[in-house]
C-alpha cells in the first residue's frame, strides 16, 4: 500500500485523481497496485492531511471552490512543504506550476521530499531541467526514486521509450515536435491563417497562455530538450548552451513558401551527439513532407529517436492535457510499485525533526 500526497491540485492533479479514483480496483487486479492518497496540497485550494486517506471524489468537489482546507475529520492549514514534510506518504506527487527561471517553489519541493524519505514523482519542468543532476545524486544517496516521464511529452512515454526500449542502442539525436501551442499554430497558418489569428484560437481554446511566451518564444521546447539531453545522453547542458529560437517571426510568406518547396515549418527540439560532445538547440525548421514529423499535425507532439541499431523510431502522442499528463504520473507510481524495495518509514514527527535541521524557514512570497 502506497500512500500518495499530491502537491498542486490544479489540471494535472485533478487528473491522476480522478484516474486513481475511477480505476482503483483495475490498478490492484492488473498491477499489484494499492494506495491511499493521504494529503493534497494546493496554495489556492487549500490542504487536507489524513493518514487514514482522503476520500478523492469528496476531495475533487471541494477543490472546484477552493475549499479543500474544509474538508472535514482532516488536518488543514498546513503548506506544501508541512504536508510533505509531516505526513505519513511514501510519495511525493509534485504537480505545482513550473518556473523555467528559478524552479522554485518546486525545487523545495522536491528537495524536501526526498530529504524526509519519499520516493518523487513530477511533471514540473523547472527543477527537472535545471537540477536534474542535483536532484538525481540526492534521490539515490536516499536509496529512493525520482521519476519525471510527464515533463517531456505528456503522457507519450518518450522517456520510458528511451531508457527501457531503445535499451542497447546508442540513441545519436533526438529531435521533435515537444510543444503541441506552436504546433497547433503553424497548422493554422497552413489553412491561411495568420499568426496573430492562429495564436488567438490557441488562446481561446486554451493551449496557450495569455502572455504566451512560454510556448512561443521557445521556452517550454528548450526545458523538455535539457531534460532529454541530461535524462537520456547524460550531457551537461544548461539553459545558456541551449540555441533558441520561437515561432513569432514565422509568416504566411514563409508558410506558403514552404508549401511550394514540398516541406513544412515546425518549431524543432533537437540533441545531438556531435564529435564527443552534446549540441541541443530549439528553432524552426523546414521539414520535407516525408519526414513522419511533418505530417504531425495540431497540438500533438512527436519525436524520433535516431539510434546505432536499429535506425530511427518516431513516437507521437498528446503533449498535453488534464488525463494524458495525470496518466504520465500513473506510469511513474506503476513503475515505483514494481521496482521500489520495501522500506521501514521513519514516524511523520521524526521526519519533521529532521527536516528542520535542514531546511530554512520559507520566505513569504510578495503579492
Amino acid at each position: 500500500m502506497y500512500r500518495l500526497a499530491i502537491i498542486g491540485f490544479g489540471v494535472v492533479g485533478q487528473g491522476l485523481a480522478e484516474i486513481l479514483l475511477k480505476h482503483k480496483a483495475r490498478l490492484k487486479k492488473e498491477n499489484g497496485f494499492e494506495f491511499s492518497v493521504v494529503a493534497v496540497s494546493d496554495f489556492v485550494k487549500g490542504a487536507a492531511y489524513d493518514p487514514k486517506g482522503l476520500d478523492l471524489a469528496k476531495v475533487l468537489a471541494l477543490a472546484k471552490e477552493n475549499r479543500i482546507s474544509e474538508y472535514r475529520g482532516a488536518k488543514t492549514g498546513w503548506n506544501a512543504i508541512d504536508t510533505i514534510v509531516k505526513s505519513n506518504a511514501d510519495v511525493v506527487v509534485e504537480a505545482t506550476f513550473t518556473d523555467i527561471k528559478t524552479a522554485e517553489p518546486a525545487y523545495s519541493h522536491f528537495k524536501a521530499a526526498l530529504k524526509s524519505g519519499k520516493h518523487l514523482v513530477t511533471t514540473n519542468k523547472g527543477p527537472t531541467a535545471l537540477f536534474f543532476r542535483e536532484v538525481a545524486a540526492l534521490a539515490k544517496s536516499r536509496k529512493l526514486q525520482f521519476r519525471y516521464e510527464g515533463t517531456v511529452a505528456s503522457g507519450t512515454p518518450a522517456l520510458n521509450l528511451a531508457g527501457l526500449c531503445l535499451a542497447g542502442n546508442e540513441i545519436r539525436e533526438i529531435r521533435g515536435i515537444v510543444n503541441g501551442t506552436t504546433n497547433f499554430i503553424l497548422t493554422n497558418m497552413e489553412k491561411g491563417k495568420s499568426y496573430g489569428e492562429a495564436l488567438k484560437e490557441a488562446q481561446d481554446l486554451g493551449f496557450a497562455e495569455a502572455i504566451p511566451d512560454a510556448d512561443v518564444e521557445g521556452f517550454d521546447a528548450m526545458a523538455k530538450v535539457i531534460i532529454l539531453a541530461k535524462a537520456v545522453m547524460g550531457a551537461d547542458i544548461e539553459v545558456a548552451d541551449v540555441a533558441r529560437t520561437g515561432i513569432t517571426k514565422i509568416t504566411l510568406d514563409d508558410i506558403n513558401s514552404a508549401k511550394a518547396e514540398g516541406k513544412r515549418w515546425k518549431l524543432i527540439g533537437r540533441v545531438a551527439r556531435e564529435g564527443g560532445a552534446v549540441r541541443a538547440s530549439v528553432r524552426p525548421e523546414k521539414l520535407d513532407v516525408a519526414d513522419p514529423l511533418a505530417g504531425v499535425g495540431g497540438a500533438t507532439n512527436a519525436l524520433t529517436f535516431s539510434t546505432d541499431l536499429i535506425r530511427n523510431v518516431t513516437i507521437i502522442g498528446p503533449g498535453a492535457g488534464k488525463i494524458e499528463t495525470g496518466y504520465a504520473i500513473l506510469v511513474d507510481l506503476l513503475a515505483i510499485n514494481r521496482t521500489a524495495p520495501a522500506v521501514k518509514k521513519a514516524a511523520p514527527k521524526k521526519a519533521a525533526k529532521r527536516m528542520k535541521k535542514i531546511r530554512k524557514p520559507a520566505k513569504k512570497a510578495k503579492r
